[in-house]
Formats: structure tokens, sequence, C-alpha cells
């Protein structure tokens, strides 16, 4: 609590004389007891390290377990292509990982090279890696804090602090303030200065009190270095998943073999049909079908200027219910500007981008001296000094009255500086007649020393209502979180020293200033909103400011919807997640109460994304379910914290990213669907077959062709299907929803039955052709006849489970829109899959080497119509379920 100490007691504590600093041997000795002062990481993982963490998934587990198994039954090039599929899955994981923590490292390239320290009764510059405790240190402007400091000496001191604390102007700082309440902000703290933050203004001197990971960006550091990475919503489905189809396997498997028991079949046949069954349970291109989606994701989400640092966090930002946004630079354009100015009696606005204004006398001289009496530069729309100044300067602009053109006709001779008593600036300008006095500050403090002011072109008498008067526009500006400043004048006919310049001043009037919302971010809140996600504002800066950004982009509606950082201290972690449904706006809050906030939501089972550029909205990055960071502000500690960067920083490329997030998610869930559909009905063909005494319809080579091959392309095509632009009418999805809800469960198993049914049926059909029927399937396997009606038959089999699946996938496209509606050469990569698909199944039945190989032959062309015919019934009834459940939703519509 180093704030609450005056001093005097601070450089005792320490032992140091300020105007001496610390000897070189009590430096070193300190250096050697406190460590360097820079930010520590975490031990790198190796990427042997990265890659087997990457295999800690229940369904890759089940994928090494059909490759064990292959290898068994000697399909030793199945197994080769299984395991291929796992390692390409780790190796996707290993890029995206290996290049996403870099948190921590840019957090140390923050800290400044060089800091200017008095040693020894000496100044001189010295790395600020061997800045130490006890260190006086000198600040002046342009310089970064090389460390934490509590301030002994200050001039006109402000540091700019929007990267720690997110307030949008710098802060005023003086040495000689003690502060009593411990749970002061950081932003409220004025007579201390933080590590990495920037001096803007005047002098000072302080005793370094905290060096590396003890500073405040090294809580922030230790925050980023904990490891951990909550599961997104896919991966847990996806675990979900893998770990039921791995109990079913082995479930199967374990069946099959009781079964072989009673109908007392071959143990050693029933062995691999159980390994034909756990194959066919088993989707083996999953894992790397949805990787390859997730890639392509990414690509697309590169087009509307969101980079996606980890693959997961393509789906998870199409999840989110909660937006939690950083207000500076994010929601608004983290630049000062003058929205209002009155001069006595007329209250007028000034656009944004508003220029060629003309004004009245009064207004011209309200600008001429605002600008007149400003440091700062503005040129080719980049601006040095202070904010304020800058926005005068810019106003100036917007009237036709550069500060260059002013300064050449009006050359300053002599100024009084801004002093945080007066809270008054003055300079000397030769004016026509002499020399003409400038005066801009605290509108209280410049009434105080007026006598006169300037109304219509005329000055009068300053009297107690004018005084009112003013005082009334400036508490309805402040009310509308309006950082108000007001100017004065007085013509002298001769040079007059600093001390005189503030007496017997006019008053002109006031300007309002904010830091202004971004124009199209009201449109994308208000789109996001009717998405069924909720805006949150979270703000280093005061509650009045906030809630006033807060209410005109439509995130809250009063004052009572907001909350700052020192009441959340007051409340229990169980209370405040309890209540934070009830508010939208969180001001003067430290990292530490973002992740608070974060972890509340969380709390409630709602999925958050955090959206910030500072270095203050790092941790809170890391803990959200999907961190964004901006791309053009951004510092490069959020965008080493975050999963996706926004290029334009742009809210409103969010909304984008999470209509592309949330069809992602549908095309993934469209992808699995259809091969659960697929592989069902291959577990249905194989499995009725044994119950019932009959043969098995397909080989496990058939099946892995289907899984790997036939099957895959389709998956892949209806992962980077072109989506439903209705997606944003839809409410997010509820974060316990299970994978199969909205009846995809349903469709899975209609599917499945259909499909495994009409391929039996095709078994039956081709071995009945050939005089072979159901009652006399189990004949001799050594009389050649059979053996080649059995080849036929499964070759029939073969044929239809493949087609089938292929038309079926063209119905997996939407769950209630017709074939049609969707727009059916719309997914040209679809189309192109399933010709694909055909062709290669024709391929595999035409040439003798692969026929011979999958043990298959050509079929005859009566029998080639009626196996599409027996493809095609899955599509069709989809189609005709479709029908019924428009139908239901209509009439549901209709009775709301």
């Amino acid at each position: 609590m180093w704030f609450m100490k005056s001093r005097d007691d601070i450089l005792k504590e320490f032992k140091v004389d300020s105007k001496f600093g610390l000897s070189k041997d009590e430096a070193e000795k300190r250096l050697g007891q406190y460590g360097m002062n820079k930010l520590k990481g975490k031990p790198k993982k190796s990427i042997l390290t990265l890659f087997l963490s990457q295999l800690k998934d229940m369904l890759i587990y089940v994928l090494i377990g059909a490759a064990i198994i292959t290898i068994i039954i000697g399909e030793y090039s199945d197994a080769i292509i299984i395991l291929l599929v796992v390692a390409l899955n780790a190796i996707i994981g290993v890029a995206q990982e290996y290049k996403a923590e870099k948190a921590v490292e840019a957090l140390q390239k923050l800290t400044t090279p060089k800091s200017l320290v008095r040693r020894a009764g000496e100044t001189f510059e010295i790395n600020s890696e061997d800045v130490v405790p006890g260190d006086i240190i000198i600040l002046d402007a342009g310089r970064f804090i090389p460390a934490d400091i509590r301030l002994t000496e200050s001039a006109n001191l402000q540091i700019e602090e929007s990267a720690l604390t997110g307030e949008s102007v710098p802060t005023n700082k003086d040495a000689w303030v003690v502060i009593s309440d411990p749970k002061t902000s950081l932003g409220d703290k004025s007579n201390m200065a933080f590590m990495s933050t920037l001096v803007t203004y005047g002098r000072g001197e302080g005793v370094v009190v905290a060096t590396g990971m003890d500073t405040e960006i090294g809580k922030i550091a230790k925050i980023l270095d904990d490891d951990t990475n909550d599961m997104t919503p896919l991966q847990r489905r996806l675990d979900e998943l893998g770990r039921i189809l791995g109990v079913l396997a082995i479930g199967i498997c374990v069946l099959i073999f009781v079964i072989a028991l009673f109908q007392k079949r071959d143990i050693m046949e029933m062995f691999l049909t159980a390994i034909s069954l756990a194959v066919a349970a088993i989707p083996e291109g999953l894992a790397a079908i949805v990787a390859i989606v997730l890639a392509l994701g990414v690509t697309r989400m590169s087009k509307i200027n969101a980079i996606v640092k980890k693959l997961p966090a393509v789906e998870t930002l199409g999840s989110v219910n909660i937006i939690c946004s950083d207000k500076t630079g994010t929601l608004t354009q983290n630049k000062m500007t003058v929205v209002k100015h009155y001069t006595y009696g007329l209250l007028s606005d000034v656009g944004q981008s508003a220029s060629n204004l003309t004004g009245n006398h009064d207004e011209n001289e309200l600008i001429k001296t605002l600008v007149l009496c400003s440091d700062a530069t503005y040129e080719n729309e980049q601006g040095t000094g202070d904010p304020t100044e800058i926005a005068l300067i810019i106003l100036g602009n917007k009237y036709s009255m550069t500060k260059d053109e002013l300064n050449k006709e009006h050359k300053r001779v002599s100024e009084y500086p801004f002093d945080s008593d007066r809270k008054l600036m003055s300079t000397l300008n030769e004016d026509d007649n002499g020399f003409r006095v400038n005066t801009k500050g605290a509108i209280d403090n410049l009434l105080e020393i007026c006598t006169g002011a300037l109304v219509d072109g005329a000055v009068i008498p300053l009297t107690d209502q004018i005084k009112e008067d003013f005082l009334n526009v400036t508490e309805e500006m402040s009310d509308s979180a309006l950082r108000v400043l007001g100017a004065a004048y007085k013509n002298t006919t001769s040079l007059i020293d600093p001390d005189e310049m503030e007496k017997d001043l006019i008053i002109i009037g006031l300007v309002g200033m904010i830091d202004p919302p971004r124009l199209e971010v009201k449109d994308s809140i208000r789109e996001a909103k009717n998405a069924g996600i909720i805006p949150i504002m979270i703000t280093g800066d005061h509650k009045n400011t906030a809630v006033a950004i807060a209410k005109e982009l439509e995130i809250a509606d009063n004052l009572d919807q907001s909350i700052t950082g020192t009441e959340i201290d007051n409340i229990s972690d169980e209370d405040f997640a309890k209540h934070i449904k009830n508010y939208r706006v969180f001001a003067r809050v430290s990292p530490e109460h973002k992740v608070k906030i974060v972890r509340a939501f969380k709390a409630q089972d709602n999925i958050v994304s955090m959206t910030g550029d500072g270095v203050n909205d790092a941790p809170s990055l890391k803990y959200a379910d999907i961190g964004v960071a901006m791309g053009i502000t951004g510092t490069d500690v959020a965008k080493g914290a975050s999963d996706m960067i926004l290029t334009d920083d742009n809210f409103t490329t969010i909304v984008h990213a999470i209509e592309e997030g949330r069809n992602i998610y549908n095309n993934i869930k469209k992808a699995v669907i259809f091969l659960l559909s697929c592989n069902l009905g291959e577990v249905i063909a194989i499995f009725v077959s044994i119950l019932f005494n009959w043969p098995v319809p397909l080989l496990a080579t058939h099946l892995l062709w289907i899984n790997l091959i036939t099957d895959s392309l389709p998956a892949i095509s209806l992962g980077v299907d072109p989506g439903d632009h209705d997606v944003m009418k839809q409410k997010p999805r509820n974060p316990k929803e299970s994978f199969f809800a909205r009846g995809a469960g349903v469709r899975a198993v209609v599917g499945g039955v259909l499909i495994g049914f009409l391929t039996l049926a095709a078994f039956y059909y081709g071995l009945w052709e050939h005089n072979y029927p159901i009652g006399q399937v189990n004949v001799n396997l050594e009389n050649p006849q059979y053996l080649n009606a059995l080849t036929y038959a499964r070759t029939m089999a073969f044929v239809v489970l493949a087609a089938s699946q292929l038309f079926y996938s063209l119905s997996m496209r939407n769950t209630t829109k017709s074939i049609f509606q969707v727009g059916l050469f719309k997914n040209k990569y679809l189309i192109g899959a399933i010709i694909t698909g055909l062709a290669l199944q024709l391929l595999v039945i035409s040439i003798p080497t692969l026929a011979k190989a999958f043990q298959v032959q050509n079929l005859s062309l009566k029998d080639w119509g009626l196996v599409f015919m027996f493809a095609l019934v899955p599509l069709l009834v989809n189609e005709v379920i479709k029908i019924f459940m428009r139908a239901k939703d209509k009439k549901g519509n209709a009775q709301l």
C-alpha cells in the first residue's frame, strides 16, 4: 500500500536519500536480492510435448484402437491411413498452439530499454532491467515508466495510463497526496506511476517500490502465466461423442462374441466380424474432417478481417451470448473530441465529421483563444501532446482556424503554464492593438477571476445571473459525461508578467468534449442484441462517462445498470455472480476486476467473449471463452493473450464473425450427424445380419473405404456450406445443449435406419437374384456358385451404401428447408463431392485390380438402376419429413 504512505516514509523505508540515490554497491546488492527488472514467462513446451498433448482425446484413442485392429487383421494400408488422419489432426493443433502462447513475451517487450536514474548523487541512463527497489527515477515528457514508482516530486506531471487502466485521457499526478482508502483503484492512485505507462506532460521524480513480476504489469503476467484453458463447447461435444463411440465400439465387440457363443459360430470368424462392426461404428475421418472444416473456417474469417489464432475459437465465437467489450478504443474512437460549445445564450453541437463550419463573433473568439492557448500539434491527422489540446486544435480546423495560421498572426510572447492547483493555463499573444491574454481551464476557477463577459460581440459586466447560467450549462454537460473546459481573455497594451495575466478576465464561453463512440458501433450492438447476445461495457473510466456512452450505444438504460470496481470489492464472489445479470456497465475496474467479471458471467453458464486492446485487457482475454483483440490499436500483450484478432478494430466485424462462427458450428454439426447416420447404417446392416445368423453383407475393407473416402468428401463439403443468413435471428445455443439436440439425434437415427435396411435389402435382393433366398443363405462356402452370388450381392450392398450416403448428404444442408430452398447447386463443393464419390465407386467396381482387392464385381444395367433407386430413398424420405416440420413451425409461429 505504497500510495497510503507519505513520500518521507517511503524514502525512509527504502533507506534512500532522494538527492543522492542508491550507492553503486547498494544497487548491485539489491539487484542480487530482487532480481532483474523484467517479466518472467513459463518454460516453453517442446514440439514433442505439444504433439503428445494433441493426442489426449477419447476420439483419438478410438482411432488409434481402430488402427491397431486393422493391423491385427492384416489391413496395413488401412492402418496407415487411419494413423495419417491422427497425425494430421495433431500437426494442425501443434501449429496453432505454437503460434498462440506469446502473451508474456509481448509483456516483456513493453519494458523500456533505458531509464533515467539518480545514483551516488549523479543522474545517468541505465538499462531498465537493472532498476532496483529504492532507485530514484527521473521522469520527463515522452519517457516510459520503468517500474512501479511512488512519486516524490511532481510538476504538472501527466501520465498516459490507458493501456493499463482504460482511461482515455492522461492522469494528473501529485507526489504530495497521501491516499487513505486502501481500495482505491489504479486510475485514482495519483501519487503513483506504473511500469510501461507514458509521461505525456511535465516532470517528476520517484522512488521505485516494485520491479519485475511484483509490479502491476507483473501481476497481469502472472495471470496470463496460469495454465487454465477450458474446453470450448465444440471440444466438449466431440469429447462426449468420442466417449460414446468408444464405449459403443467395445460394447459391439462384446455383444458379437456373446451372440457367436449362442449361435456356435467359428470364434475367429466372429472376431473378424466384430472388428468389422467396430470399424463401422467409428467415423475414422471425423477428427480430421473437423480440423479441416475449422481450418477452412479460419481462412473465411480472415477475409472478413478476423484473424483466428486457435481453431476452436471459430466455433466458440458463434456460441457466445455475452460480449464484454472494453470502452476505450473498442466502442469509442480513443481520442477526445469537442462535441458542444457554448457562448452566452447559445449552445451549439459540433458534428464529428463536420468541416468548413462558420461561427458568429463570440464563437470565433472562443475557438481562437482555445487554439492559441494550446501546446499540442496536429498535422496529417496525427497529433502530439495532450489529447484535450489536440481536440481543441481539431475544433479550430473545423472552423478554418488552424493553429499555424493563428500563431503566425498572433505570435506568443509569454505564458503562464498549467498548474494543477490553479487548473488554468494562459498565454500572451500579439494582437492588433498590442497584446491579448488567452486563458483556458476549469470553468469554476475562471469565473472567480473574471469581471466581464463577452455577449453578442460586446463586453458587459459579469453578473451573478451570467455566472449561474454558465454553471448550469457546465452541469448539464457534466451530467452527459462531457469534460468541460472554459475560455477567457483580456486585451493589454503592454507586456505583463505571468502573475498579472489571470486577473480581470472576460469570460467567452466553454466547450464540452468526450471520447465519442465509433460511428458504426450502434448498429452492430443492435444486431447483436437481436441475435440474443448481451453487450457489456467494461472500462477503467468514471461511471458517469461510461454510462453516458453506454446509453448512446443502447448498451444500458440507466445508472442503476452500472457498478464500479470499488463496489465489486464489497460484494462476495457468490453474490456478485448471482446479481451480475443486472449490470451492463462496469466502471473504474482493475485487471483483477475484469477477470472476476468474466468468471462471474461464466459461473452463470454463459459463453463469454471479451474484446479489448490494452495491457489491462489481457488477463480477461485469456480467461474468457474467447478473447478478441484489436489489431490496429491493440497492444502486443492483448494480441498474445487473445484467441482472435480484428485487423480493422471494428466492432461490426465481431458481429460478422459471430454469424460466421454460428454457421461454422452448424456446418460441423451437419458433417458429424451425416457421418453418424452413415456409420449407423453400416452398423445396422452388419448387426442385423449377424443377429439372424446370415452372411455379413459388407467386408471391413468396404467399410474403411466408405468411411475414409466416400463419406469424407461430402462431410468436408457440408463443413464449408455457405450457411444460412437466418442464423442471426436465432438465440445463442444453450451451453449445456447436447450435440444431438433440436432433432439432430432423430435425424441421425432415421437416416441410419433407412441406409442400413436399404443396404440389407440390396444385399438380399442380389442373393435372391442368384437363387439363394434368405432361408438358404448358410450353404457351403466352398461352393463357387454361392461365392459368386455372395460377391455380387455384397457389390450391390456396397454400391447402395455408398450412393445412399452421397445422395443423403444433399438433404443434410438444412434441417427444415428443402434442397431447392437452400439452392440445389449453391454448394458446388458438395455436388462435386457426390460426383467424385460415385465416380470412385464405379472405378473400384470396374477396374479388375481394384475389384479383386475389394472382392466386388460389375453389376448389370438393370441392377445399376435398382441400386440407384434404393439409394435415393433416404434423401426423399428426409425431404418429406421436412415438409411436415415446416408446416409445424408455420403453425407454431401463427399461434404466437
